[in-house]
């Protein structure tokens, strides 16, 4: 299996990209943060997710910064909720369709860009984080109407789904979905059904939390025996494995790990190195899966 480019809106992408929520532990340091995006490209990053609640727009500020026209990198954001300074969490659900419109605006001048790539509705039906609730209880349908129609004005370039069920998936299908971002990792594979049908669809598989453990209550790919042990037999860390356990377990993963580490970088770049083979793809298959389907907030 390639390890180095997959499809995803039309073009082909390395299958390690860079997730811009971390660039915001360098607020004070925005010279670093370029200069680590700068980093990401000279790696081979052509793949860039971000949100204009990371950072309250300082990622996207970096993002707009940083990359050039000529580096023909794919920038990929996502709707659904907003920044939310003063809030006890520093986002706020936004599913109505004029708060995803209003959204995708707002990124577009963050970007300083008059076209996004891809933009990903991310639903809140399912995984780790924050649920709708009142009016924001809001139908797909609905929001895909707004989403088509900001693709058919040219605002975005295609559409993506986050946080999203299987009959979610399934009914979004005819708007021409072409990628998915749902959590999950070698230890929380409750959505194999959906990553096999993207397979079959040819919709990218893009994972967050691809090290499971990011809020307290969730297992970590980092401390499964099976993990460490594999990593100690090739000589690389136990992320580094569970990082390869996911661009090796199907052809439509793009991974983006974040960072605001130069070296943590260069580590998450190496992972397209690392073969495994079949016994230790057994092995790690074989770790336990638990649910990530756990509200929070």
């Amino acid at each position: 299996m390639s390890t180095s480019t997959a499809p995803f809106a039309g073009r082909a992408v390395s299958r390690l990209g860079y997730g811009a929520l971390q660039l915001e532990r360098l607020h004070d340091r925005r010279a670093e943060a370029v200069a680590l995006l700068r980093r990401a490209v000279e790696l081979g990053v052509n793949h860039v997710d971000t949100a204009e609640f990371y950072g309250f727009g300082f990622a996207n500020a970096v993002i707009r910064e940083a990359l050039r026209p000529e580096d023909d990198v794919l920038v990929v954001t996502k709707v659904g909720a907003d920044p939310d300074p003063d809030g006890r969490l520093p986002l706020r659900v936004a599913q109505r369709p004029e708060q995803l419109r209003a959204s995708v605006e707002d990124n577009l001048r963050s970007l300083g860009v008059d076209r996004i790539p891809v933009v990903n509705l991310r639903r809140l039906d399912t995984g780790p984080g924050l649920r709708p609730e009142g009016d924001q209880v809001v139908d797909l349908d609905d929001q895909l109407a707004t989403m088509i129609a900001l693709r058919d004005e040219g605002k975005i370039g295609a559409i993506g789904l986050s946080s999203v069920t299987l009959d979610g998936l399934r009914r979004a299908l005819p708007a021409g979905i072409v990628c998915v971002q749902n959590a999950y990792s070698l230890v929380s594979r409750d959505d194999e059904d959906m990553l096999r049908l993207c397979t079959a669809e040819g919709i990218a598989w893009v994972p967050f939390f691809p090290l499971g453990g990011a809020f307290p209550g969730l297992p970590k790919v980092t401390e499964e025996p099976a993990v460490r042990a594999v990593a100690e037999s090739l000589g690389v860390t136990p992320a580094q494995v569970g990082l390869s356990w996911l661009l090796h377990h199907a052809p439509n993963v793009l991974l983006i790990p974040g960072t605001a580490d130069a070296a943590h970088l260069e580590a998450n770049m190496a992972v397209g190195e690392i073969t495994l083979d079949d016994a230790t793809l057994a092995v790690l298959d074989a770790v336990e899966s638990r649910s990530a389907d756990i509200p929070i907030g």
